[in-house]
């Protein structure tokens, strides 16, 4: 089996190397930013000191860190990913991240000599947990069929989409598709709860017809429940829908539904809850309303945060 090098132990980088390690993988990760997750050492997950010594230790390197700049800084920064690197080695990003930038840091990995996969995922904490993500690649065929072990270690839903930047071209789409249908959620819910129902029967009988999704399911639950922990954070999904918003500048498209949207994501953050899960879009609408779903409805002045 080979080595396999992690960079980003977060929230969802920590349970898809925890799955590595169930499997039998070796495992390193850098201690750069501070001591591993104890419950991954307790795994067998090893530490290095840098990216560099990373990129040298292991046969696939596997990144799963915010935004571009990040990625950037470990691939190309001092003493970083690609420094350490030797022919014939994989890197495999698996950020949410700028597709024309992706296909310029493949580049400058397959000047080394080596082969770069982009490959993000959907499926949020709880596909990362459950080893069920979506996950969506571009690179080439020889690369992606070395890596396929590996990724069904983590994920379920497994694509060769295209060349590297297709994948992150497909996670921009599944990020405009959930932004959405969370937007349409949350109206239905502040709709039917001021009108007086009980949002969680109707979300338990839309479940049972055409409107039903993972969505109306996960998120859906969240905003009845008052639950807005992340999950993933709507910062995050400003930045994905950022670079929707800039792709299709570039390419002379309108996205009037994700431009609505960004905005109700923008209205949460500038509230304070930047970190919140994205369900907490729901927050937006509940201040428009002046009401918050699950509150009375005959409480005129509502209790929208």
């Amino acid at each position: 089996m080979e080595k396999i090098g992690f960079v980003g132990l977060g929230i969802m980088g920590a349970p898809m190397a925890g799955h590595l390690l169930d499997a039998g993988y070796e495992v390193v990760a850098s201690d750069h930013r501070g001591a591993l997750p104890a419950e991954l050492v307790g795994k067998g997950l090893k530490a290095v000191t840098g990216h560099q010594a990373l990129a040298k230790a292991a046969d696939i390197v596997i990144l799963m860190v915010p935004d571009t700049p990040q990625v950037a800084d470990v691939l190309f920064g001092e003493n970083g990913v690609a420094s350490g690197l030797a022919k014939g080695k994989l890197v495999v990003d698996m950020s949410s991240i700028s597709p024309i930038e992706t296909k310029e840091f493949a580049k400058k990995i397959n000047a080394l000599g080596c082969d770069y996969l982009d490959a993000p995922v959907s499926g949020g904490e709880v596909g990362a947990k459950a080893a069920s993500l979506t996950i969506m690649v571009g690179g080439e065929d020889k690369p992606f069929e070395r890596a396929r072990p590996v990724f069904e270690k983590m994920g379920k839903n497994i694509t060769l989409v295209g060349p590297n930047g297709v994948g992150q071209t497909t996670k921009v789409a599944n990020q405009i598709v959930v932004a959405l249908t969370i937007e349409a959620v949350a109206e239905a819910l502040v709709f039917a709860s001021k009108a007086g129902a009980d949002p969680a029967k109707v979300r338990q009988a839309l479940m049972g017809g055409l409107a039903a999704s993972r969505i109306l399911e996960v998120h859906g639950d969240r905003m009845v429940k008052r639950t807005f922990a992340p999950g993933f954070r709507i910062e995050l999904h400003q930045k994905d829908l950022n670079l929707a918003l800039q792709g299709a500048k570039a390419l002379g498209v309108s996205l009037p539904n994700t431009s609505m949207t960004q905005e109700l994501f923008n209205s949460c953050a500038a509230n304070g809850g930047a970190k919140d899960d994205h369900s907490a879009l729901v927050r937006a609408l509940e201040r428009m309303a002046n009401f918050e779903v699950g509150s009375e409805a005959a409480d005129t002045k509502g209790k929208a945060a």
